[in-house]
């Protein structure tokens, strides 16, 4: 007779297989990935070409933080508010889900290490008794994806992390992977003598629970690209090296260098006929110097100082390059002209950011929303109906004034478009989420107010009579 092997204690051969071609994956992206945080952080070494620096400010370190400034300018724009029906229900149970994960707040940082890293992942799994489902947002520092690019859906996931976690018992300094397969979660700890698994989810959904939100994607390259390009990396560096230049250039042309000529050795010399030291004699403000034999009076002089301004004009020209490259309004960087830009020209050097962000909101959002229907398959248990849409809500990526939204919902009303109690209108004025909510809270409170106010004043026959709103209210 022959005793079975538990599955529960250790990893099959095709786990094993899987989990060590994933994990060589994430550690040979690892060091890319640092890069592109070195820079976004500033941090990066800055590489020199040993022509202009002298030995001895070696040490010198110049940072320039545009990489951030692109990636944030962009981040900034896009907003996730709301997710919602798009056959108009009820989405409390969407939002339901959204604040148990705080999901905007962590969709935001989400965000950056897409646009920083190039991906970022969704991890979905079921949360605590009786609660919703768990919704996280993994750095892919620790976290890699082995995708299909047929079906656009992930074969296995890996996580790994160091540091123990308590409701497992495990030491602060042991390694942890998880493993995530079609049917179900395997979580193993690396020992000595290879990988234990310590827990099994065996969810049965027939797909990875895991999702990329990937940026800059391709048709050849579904795993994304980062907004930090190397041509971002090469001006950052060549603007680094500029500004180390003028360093430099300040220890050694600060102060004017001066000149005498003709001058007798007594004028470096104190009252004891000590030579007096470089400093005392360059700090000078009055050099009192005798006639020579021959009764000519030493000539003193200063040379040019140096002018910055050539290297200053050379770092306007790299952020006019790097605004280009980043879809940036050059004044972002801190590049000015002498006439300052209308409000006008500012918002048209803001489309190409505009059109950016609203690439990545339709990228984003399609994540954002495959996440959610996957978390509403796991609090259900079965996938929800194709039929029903979901819609994620993002606020407007454009700079438009106050003004000029509320004139265009306004003629759209007036020229029998849109209702002008509807919530489209109340979105096209630019309200938030929140307060179109609370416009339709306070509309209907109003409504009901009005009704009461009706009911308390009946005509003689004691029939109130109902309107359009009220029957459209269910009055």
């Amino acid at each position: 007779m022959t005793i079975p092997t538990l599955p529960l204690l250790s990893l099959s051969d095709d786990e094993l297989g899987i989990l060590t071609m994933l994990r060589s994956d994430l550690l040979d992206q690892r060091f890319k990935l640092e890069l592109f945080d070195a820079y976004f952080n500033g941090e990066q070494l800055v590489r020199d070409l040993g022509i202009s620096i002298p030995p001895q400010l070696k040490t010198l370190h110049t940072v320039i933080g545009w990489p951030r400034i692109g990636v944030e300018a962009l981040d900034q724009r896009l907003d996730l508010e709301a997710f919602r029906w798009a056959d108009g229900s009820d989405p409390s149970d969407l939002m339901e889900i959204a604040e148990a994960n705080d999901w905007m707040d962590e969709a935001s940082l989400g965000h950056v290490d897409s646009l920083v890293y190039g991906r970022e992942y969704m991890a979905v799994g079921a949360g605590e008794a009786d609660g919703p489902p768990l919704v996280t947002f993994e750095s892919p520092l620790d976290m890699t994806m082995d995708w299909d690019a047929r079906l656009r859906l992930a074969r296995s996931a890996l996580r790994e992390s160091q540091g123990g976690q308590l409701d497992l018992g495990l030491a602060p300094d042991e390694r942890v992977v998880s493993l995530y397969l079609p049917n179900g979660t395997v979580y193993a700890v690396q020992t000595d003598t290879g990988w234990e698994v310590i827990d099994r989810d065996d969810h049965g959904l027939g797909m990875v629970p895991v999702l990329r939100m990937a940026n800059r994607q391709r048709t050849a390259d579904r795993v994304g690209r980062s907004e930090i390009t190397p041509e971002v990396m090469s001006i950052t560096d060549a603007a680094c090296r500029r500004l180390m230049g003028i360093e430099v250039a300040a220890e050694f042309f600060g102060a004017p260098q001066r000149y005498i000529l003709g001058a007798s050795e007594s004028a470096f010399q104190d009252a004891e006929g000590n030579a007096k030291s470089a400093w005392e004699t360059y700090i000078g403000r009055v050099l009192a110097l005798e006639r020579d034999e021959d009764g000519n009076v030493p000539e003193v002089g200063a040379f040019t100082a140096h002018d910055p301004s050539g290297q200053t004009k050379i770092i306007d020209l790299y952020a006019r390059i790097m605004a280009t490259q980043l879809g940036l309004p050059p004044h972002m960087l801190g590049y000015t002209s002498d006439n300052p830009a209308s409000a006008d020209a500012i918002r048209s050097s803001e489309g190409m950011l505009v059109k950016k962000a609203e690439r990545r909101i339709r990228r984003f959002g399609a994540t954002h929303r495959e996440a959610m229907r996957l978390a509403l398959w796991v609090r259900d248990g079965e996938p929800p109906e194709k039929s029903r849409r979901i819609e994620t809500v993002w606020r407007n990526p454009a700079t438009p004034t106050i003004a000029a939204q509320t004139d265009a919902a306004v003629k759209m009303v007036q020229a029998g478009i849109l209702p002008a109690d509807g919530d489209v209108v109340l979105e096209m004025a630019g309200l938030t989420e929140d307060q179109r909510q609370r416009v339709s809270a306070e509309r209907r409170r109003a409504r009901g107010a009005d009704l009461v106010r009706r009911l308390t004043s009946l005509p003689e026959d004691g029939q109130p009579t109902l309107g359009a709103t009220d029957a459209a209210a269910g009055v």
